[in-house]
């Protein structure tokens, strides 16, 4: 038996990697065939593709024959293509924009088959789990369907059950990607500069994330959670909570919401909803995404926007998110600052700082470059409301360049497109960029914030303090090295005085770090505890202390720069 499961295996691989070849064929990819297939049969198969299939294929453009053919060859193939229109580094913005459209609506499946799924995951009869199961779905994909469920509790849940058998079917779809990637790493070698197959482990990591239910989960209630936590007037945005008890890898429960999809435009009005209100609210809770949580929903289409009767916005489907540490949102609101400052100094070192630091291959030209760029944003008008065509124009000079970016820039860059497309069409009139502008603001000074800068001080303080403590056991032990002849240090009186000089300006510098440190600390216990005298409420003593230690750290400044410390 499993010698015949190996063939039957080996088989299905073989058929799928030959039905991909036949696809490609069909529209017009026959080049690439012929790179791909290894066993002389390229042309028995073009005779099994019609003629006028491919004739038909011809009316296409090339882009546009991309994405058919990835919605010809099923799930794995159309979230491949969904991943890839995020990736403007990898291949050209036209093929971006095409793939952007693919669509992978299917029939559901049959009614015994979703409850047999729902029944083996939550293991019991549906019956007992649910007051009322709705046998049909409301919506279908090619991974999962979701059905109205009520529980016991009165309460409306939709329910997300995986396809049958999808992960296999993934899975083998995977095992051709892999293929097609080392058969054109080895017969075209200037591709090996993309990586191929390291895409294609980027995809494996992500396809399986989404096809894990638990993991959405944990997305949904992440943002529900930031959301909650957010007690702002301006937290116009909702989300739906999750019932663990009914969730597993391929079983999601969440409560059902009710509105209107936000590019229904006519619903909207009939209902007297403000499409101007809600176009700001929409765009207010998105930078409050990147530019405060730092968790966005990266695929923000109509179809996963709904408008409440409260007018608030209720974001659906958190299979694509994305994440950004705070050093990175300091990072992205200097770089929006900067360029609309024309600051090309400033925008270089955040694009340095993005890429970690990466050599930069031609100074110049970079600077000739984001020169260029700042003075273009600066003259045309369509950078006030596009925030997107900025990183996308960004992105060119990036990858010309060399520097290596995090991917999430260009999920972010992406998702920025979708989103301002709804809001266009909500209102064309909406100033987005001045709606981001204090969050950028308040993004950037919030680093500068007196206590953090104290907090941060004692941090290193303290993290020098742990040092001094462990030298001393350090020194000795390489003491002790040294005397057992397990180091042999050859020393060279030669430029010691400088070192020494060195070491003793390091000295005062650290000393005055100290003084600076109790002073901003102590300003700090003074203003907290109201420590009279007062004045308009704020102690005069700390006032006093943390003027004399932003002179203090002037004084050392100017010193520096003049050597003597």
């Amino acid at each position: 038996m499993g010698i015949l499961n190996g063939i039957g295996k080996n088989f299905r691989s073989i058929s799928r990697y030959n039905q991909i070849l036949k696809v490609l064929i069909k529209y017009g990819f026959e080049n690439l065939v012929e790179y791909l297939e290894e066993g002389n049969q390229y042309s028995f198969m073009r005779k099994l593709v019609p003629k006028a299939w491919r004739q038909h294929a011809m009316a296409y453009s090339k882009w546009a024959k991309m994405r058919l053919v990835c919605e010809e060859l099923g799930p794995t193939f159309v979230k491949f293509g969904q991943i890839l229109s995020n990736r403007p580094d990898l291949v050209p913005l036209e093929l971006t924009f095409e793939l952007a459209k693919l669509h992978d609506n299917v029939p559901p499946m049959l009614e015994g088959v979703a409850k047999h799924v729902v029944e083996t995951e939550l293991k019991d009869k549906v019956e007992n789990l649910f007051a009322w199961f709705e046998p049909t779905p409301f919506a279908s994909a090619s991974i999962a369907q979701v059905h109205n469920v009520t529980l016991h509790s009165g309460k409306r849940v939709a329910l997300k059950v995986q396809r049958a058998g999808i992960d296999k079917v993934i899975l083998e779809d995977i095992k051709a990607m892999y293929k097609i990637a080392e058969v054109l790493e080895r017969r075209i070698p200037s591709l090996k500069s993309f990586d191929p197959t390291g895409i294609v482990e980027n995809f494996e990591d992500s396809i399986l994330k989404e096809i894990d239910f638990i993991n959405e989960s944990i997305n949904i209630q992440r943002f529900y959670n930031n959301l909650e936590n957010d007690n702002s007037l301006d937290q116009f945005a909702e989300a739906p909570k999750v019932y663990s008890a009914f969730t597993t890898s391929k079983v999601l429960a969440m409560e059902f919401i009710s509105g209107i999809k936000i590019n229904q435009l006519d619903k909207l009005r009939a209902k007297n909803f403000d499409t101007k209100v809600i176009a700001r609210r929409l765009t207010i809770s998105y930078f409050k995404q990147i530019f405060e949580y730092g968790f966005f929903h990266a695929d923000p289409h109509p179809g996963n926007l709904l408008v409440l009767p409260n007018s608030h916005i209720c974001y659906l489907d958190f299979g694509m998110m994305g994440s950004m540490l705070p050093r990175d949102v300091s990072i992205f609101s200097k770089l929006f600052v900067a360029i609309t400052n024309k600051d090309v100094k400033n925008v270089i070192k955040m694009l340095q700082q993005l890429s970690n630091n990466a050599p930069i291959r031609n100074m110049r030209d970079l600077e000739f470059d984001i020169n260029e760029f700042v003075e273009k944003y600066y003259v045309r008008d369509i950078h006030e409301n596009e925030m997107s065509t900025v990183l996308l124009e960004l992105k060119d000079i990036i990858i010309d360049h060399g520097l290596k970016v995090p991917t999430y820039f260009f999920l972010f860059a992406r998702s920025l497109v979708t989103v301002e497309g709804v809001i266009n069409n909500l209102d064309p009139t909406l100033e987005q960029f001045e709606i981001a502008k204090p969050y950028l603001r308040t993004t950037v000074t919030k680093k500068y914030n007196p206590f953090k800068m104290g907090k941060k001080v004692a941090n290193s303080i303290v993290e020098f303090t742990d040092y001094m403590e462990e030298f001393p056991s350090d020194l000795k032990n390489a003491i002790r090295r040294i005397n057992t002849g397990q180091v042999k240090v050859d020393l060279t009186h030669k430029g010691i005085d400088p070192m020494v000089r060195t070491l003793q300006r390091i000295t005062k510098q650290i000393i005055i770090a100290f003084i600076m440190v109790a002073l901003i600390i102590g300003a700090s216990l003074f203003i907290v505890f109201e420590i009279q005298p007062l004045w308009k409420g704020i102690s005069v003593l700390g006032i006093f202390s943390f003027i004399f230690a932003v002179i203090l750290g002037f004084r050392v400044r100017m010193n520096i720069k003049k050597g003597e410390y």
